[in-house]
């Protein structure tokens, strides 16, 4: 039996058959996403829980339903109103939703993440109906663990938290955050198998600095600036100590964290609950497995690359650490790993003896390792960078639209026949360069991957050439539920490069062949799964996982019999 909330829980009868047993009877079953069946509650369902005469008499399955809803979904007109369309149903009837997108995810998951999402962060207090989630501010924070008890959910596993900060290239959006927590939620879901009765998005909203929302007459967050310092720190240690009061066996991850506390959150807490930065290192882990499987499609070794990291936030600082262990794991010493690694922000090159941040100066070069280079006293920037360096690599983390230009990939094409670059800015409006663009001055010889969707392109052949996505997506849910499954009691750094090297395993199995350095995103659930394994066999390596060992050869059994897929159960009045 499973205690999923008040008003609901699950179990199985002597024969094997899962039930769910509801404590609420007549509109209120229907009121809730959770408990809502909509038309195809049984004859005998309505009577027990009180809903005879509160639908249409006629009983419809799921997949009627779900073909209703795709109908009704087709006729919106923009990406905005479809994203609406979906929440409404979310928030109406939570597992048709899921069914809903299990059947079009591919289609639908760039409306309830990015690009479309962005759009619906900053319009959340404009179009805001329904609450979700777990909403903690300066005004409560000092109450949340009776917010906490206050959740619908009593078994959660998966907790998104953001503070807004910085979301998706668009930087501090207050409140409007929360979106980003529930979007991602829902890909945890559809494509990586964790139960949405099991999780929770917490927006935590420490002000904002930004005037126009503080002063818009409809902005439902706090009004006041952003806490920093000891006062921030502060909040979040309430926070986290709700949750471990409250859900003791929740993996959190964070979202959506400025670069000024992502690492310092991320270093704080990640061994007081199991916890990771999908910013830092999932983008990392999924950078590094595009990089891998271009390094198979061209027949080379990630050892005999020269990389070049344009952007030193959270992302690129992620993605940089992703490839000196990466390129450790091809044999490199941590020093021969760094030679061959450059990293640049707005100022350009990372040089020693600047003042920078804590965490890029690990990243700085050594004077000496650039004496050759004849430059004026300044640091070198991206060009002069990629020419001197001889990269085979660029990467593309800034989220500075059209930073990548011509001639940086013009230098590229002199330094091999097929340059490896990668725009992964979110979302498209933000990206280094368009793939077509990359293509047309690479001579078609680039291998590209993005971190938005793009549509294919045509090569001079008239072949299409299509654009892998380097997306979180294909990380985070396989490493969350993986950390769930094994009950792991923190999520290591090699937990998060066994997602990594398990995606690019999928990708030189299934893909590789046919030129792609990713996986379709149709395919994300399988690529969960994969990733999920690869996790758990991770955590046991590591001695973090708690749970009973599973035998490697029965993993995958295990992870697919878990995997939480959209069905209605027969409701028994509780």
């Amino acid at each position: 039996m499973a205690k999923l909330s008040r008003y609901f829980e699950t179990f199985r009868e002597p024969d094997g058959t899962e039930k769910m047993r509801v404590f609420v009877r007549g509109h209120a079953v229907l009121r809730l996403a959770a408990t809502n069946k909509g038309t195809s509650f049984p004859e005998d369902e309505r009577i027990a829980l009180g809903l005879d005469g509160l639908l249409p008499p006629r009983l419809t399955n799921l997949e009627a339903q779900v073909a209703r809803v795709s109908a009704a979904y087709a006729t919106q007109p923009t990406p905005l109103s479809k994203y609406q369309f979906l929440r409404n149903l979310q928030e109406r009837n939570e597992l048709l939703f899921y069914a809903v997108l299990e059947r079009h995810l591919a289609e639908m998951m760039p409306i309830i993440y990015t690009p479309t999402v962005g759009e619906a962060v900053q319009g959340f207090s404009q179009h805001y109906q329904s609450p979700r989630g777990i909403s903690l501010s300066t005004r409560n924070i000092e109450r949340a663990a009776s917010a906490f008890d206050n959740s619908f959910y009593d078994d959660v596993r998966m907790i998104v938290a953001t503070d807004s900060s910085a979301i998706l290239g668009i930087g501090d959006q207050g409140y409007g955050g929360l979106a980003i927590a529930i979007g991602k939620l829902a890909l945890y879901t559809a494509g990586g198998g964790v139960s949405p009765y099991r999780s929770l998005p917490v927006g935590l909203d420490v002000g904002t600095d930004r005037v126009d929302l503080r002063e818009h007459s409809s902005y439902l967050g706090v009004t006041h600036a952003r806490l920093k310092g000891e006062p921030y720190l502060a909040f979040v240690d309430r926070f986290v100590e709700a949750v471990r009061n409250r859900y003791p066996r929740a993996i959190l991850q964070w979202e959506d964290l400025s670069k000024d506390t992502a690492f310092t959150v991320l270093e704080r807490y990640r061994k007081v609950l199991p916890s990771f930065n999908d910013d830092i290192q999932g983008t990392g882990a999924v950078a590094l497995a595009g990089v891998l499987s271009a390094c198979k499609l061209r027949g080379e070794r990630l050892s005999d690359q020269r990389i070049v990291v344009y952007g030193a936030g959270a992302g690129g600082a992620g993605v940089a650490w992703a490839m000196r262990d990466g390129l450790m794991a091809d044999g490199l010493t941590r020093d021969e790993a760094l030679s061959r690694l450059f990293v640049l922000d707005s100022k350009g090159l990372l040089l020693e003896g600047r003042a920078m941040e804590d965490y890029k100066s690990t990243l700085a070069k050594p004077l000496a390792a650039i004496a050759g280079w004849g430059r004026d006293g300044t640091a070198p920037d991206l060009l002069q960078t990629i020419e001197k360096s001889g990269a085979t690599i660029l990467l593309g983390l800034s989220g500075q639209p059209g930073s990548f230009t011509e001639a940086h990939v013009r230098a590229m094409t002199k330094n091999t026949e097929r340059p490896v670059i990668f725009p992964l800015s979110n979302p498209t409006s933000a990206c280094e360069a368009s793939p077509e663009e990359l293509l047309r001055w690479s001579d078609h010889r680039a291998i590209v991957a993005t971190g938005s969707p793009y549509a294919p392109v045509r090569a001079p052949s008239g072949e299409l050439v299509e654009i892998g996505q380097g997306n979180n997506a294909f990380i985070f849910p396989g490493l969350g539920f993986g950390a769930i499954l094994s009950n792991a009691t923190e999520v290591t750094d090699a937990m998060v490069m066994a997602a990594s090297r398990a995606l690019a395993d999928y990708t030189a199995k299934l893909h590789l062949r046919h030129g792609l350095v990713y996986p379709p995103v149709s395919e994300l659930r399988e690529v969960s799964i994969a990733v999920t394994c690869a996790v758990i066999a991770q955590a046991y390596a590591d001695g973090v996982a708690t749970s009973t060992r599973i035998d490697r050869s029965a993993i995958e059994p295990y992870v697919r019999a878990h995997f939480w897929r959209p069905r209605y159960l027969p409701f028994v009045a509780g």
